[in-house]
């Protein structure tokens, strides 16, 4: 039997199918490959667009895809050239590489955009596609993403870039109505919280853990993984805290006990947030913000803050 606290841990009610299409940006002349979990229902439902990590994929974080799919969403997890597995399949794993691709402006810049034209491109296919027509409920579109794609996720949410010269950078795409934020990392200069984080407004989930240090650049620390979840005061937010995650807890599967449980509320804890957010749902949301902490335990710790007006 269940405990009675446990929300959607278990798959939904949907039989899954997964699409892999490859998408091209003519104006950007940029490839964009996806893969979309979605239910084999009509719809419409609910879209959530993924972001992978540096040296990820559009085939990983399936565990989530798949999940949220069964519970009536279309998942569609983008694959950014310049830092997915390219930078490492065949070759072996070279850090200075990813280094380099995760500090290139021109990543930076790309990932948003990826974004942008996904969602350009969904609308499309929503109106005229004999596979995806009318499957899609463009009015309520959610994104996340992990690490390298928690940065990307934070973009389109709103995030401003200060550089150093004092220029503001913004990729904001206002049709995001929530979005979950992975191992998120903070600005360099603590002196632009305010500015980088005060013109977020839509919902947040952000998740890490207490071991969530950088496997690439020793500089970041887990602490910093909070930063947006406090600075963003506008914004309507929670912060999961896994004790003992590191930073590869989202993106492989569990490697022991403690990590099947960390995903088991990791399903738990997203399932609530889009229902709140996505389907606007009451009960998922009042479980979110009383119920959440109790089926945590000990394996961590939760925060929730109003959005200051």
């Amino acid at each position: 039997m269940l405990h009675a606290a446990e929300y959607k841990k278990s798959a939904g009610p949907h039989e899954v199918e997964s699409l892999k299409l490859e998408w091209k940006d003519t104006k950007r002349d940029r490839a964009v490959p996806v893969k979309i979990y979605l239910p084999k229902s009509a719809g419409p439902f609910p879209l959530i667009i993924f972001s992978h990590g540096l040296g990820g994929s559009r085939d990983g974080y399936e565990y989530l895809g798949r999940h949220w799919a069964s519970h009536g969403y279309v998942c569609v997890h983008l694959q950014h050239h310049g830092s997915d597995s390219a930078l490492w399949v065949g070759k072996g794993y070279d850090q200075a590489a990813l280094r380099k691709a995760a500090s290139d402006p021109k990543n930076a810049a790309d990932r948003p955009q990826d974004v942008h034209f996904a969602i350009d491109e969904l609308t499309k296919l929503n109106a005229s596609d004999s596979q995806l027509k009318g499957r899609l409920d463009l009015n309520n579109i959610g994104m996340a993403g992990h690490s390298f794609g928690a940065y990307t996720t934070m973009a389109v949410a709103g995030q401003i870039f200060v550089t150093a010269a004092g220029r503001e950078l913004s990729a904001t795409e206002p049709r995001i109505k929530a979005a979950i934020a992975m191992s998120s990392q903070a600005p360099k200069n603590r002196d632009t919280f305010a500015r980088s984080y005060g013109s977020i407004t839509v919902p947040m989930l952000h998740l890490t853990g207490t071991k969530d240090s950088s496997p690439v650049d020793p500089t970041i620390k887990a602490d910093d993984r909070r930063v947006a979840f406090d600075h963003s005061v506008k914004s309507e937010r929670y912060l999961v805290v896994f004790d003992g995650g590191d930073h590869m807890l989202f993106a492989l599967k569990p490697r022991n006990k403690d990590d099947e449980r960390r995903h088991e509320l990791i399903l738990m804890s997203t399932m609530a947030f889009w229902d709140a957010y996505l389907m606007g749902d009451a009960k998922a949301k009042s479980w979110l913000a009383d119920e959440f902490a109790k089926e945590l335990g000990r394996a961590g710790t939760f925060e929730q803050k109003a959005r200051v007006k």
